[in-house]
């Protein structure tokens, strides 16, 4: 039987940066810019939450080209370079981790926990918006 739609070439889903992996590497710390890295790399896919300076691309990469698969995406390429700016604009720290080295880093398990305690006004305020949410037209009964 021939199936028309069907190819069995490798069909390659992209996010982010193209080619971040060879990239990166005409980069050089102390001498590129922002602006060399902009015209480079284009603008970052994020910047750093606390810091203007730390600049992050990420790129990924999935197939899903045969046909014993039935569909399941693999993961091709996930590659993240991590980019510290000093304070001149330029270049001072260059970090690239790609999927096998991404599996080497162990997050912690432990949360931080919030207390609130009945005399503070953020506890009082929560305690309204939690109740408005519940009850919003006030017809339950307050305990």
């Amino acid at each position: 039987m021939f199936i028309a739609n069907c190819t069995l070439n490798k069909v390659i889903k992209h996010h982010g940066v193209h080619f971040l992996e060879k990239k990166h590497k005409q980069l050089i710390v102390g001498t590129s810019n922002k602006n060399d890295i902009i015209k480079l790399l284009g603008p970052p896919s994020t910047k750093g939450a606390f810091a203007e300076d730390l600049w992050i691309y990420i790129e990924m990469a999935t197939s899903s080209s045969r046909l014993t698969r039935l569909g399941k995406k693999t993961l091709v390429n996930n590659n993240v370079l991590i980019l510290d700016i000093n304070n001149k604009g330029l270049l001072s720290k260059v970090t690239f981790l790609n999927k096998d080295n991404m599996n080497k880093y162990e997050f912690s398990n432990n949360t931080t926990q919030m207390s609130y305690t009945k005399d503070k006004f953020i506890y009082e305020f929560l305690k309204t918006l939690r109740q408005k949410m519940n009850d919003p037209l006030g017809t339950k009964k307050i305990n």
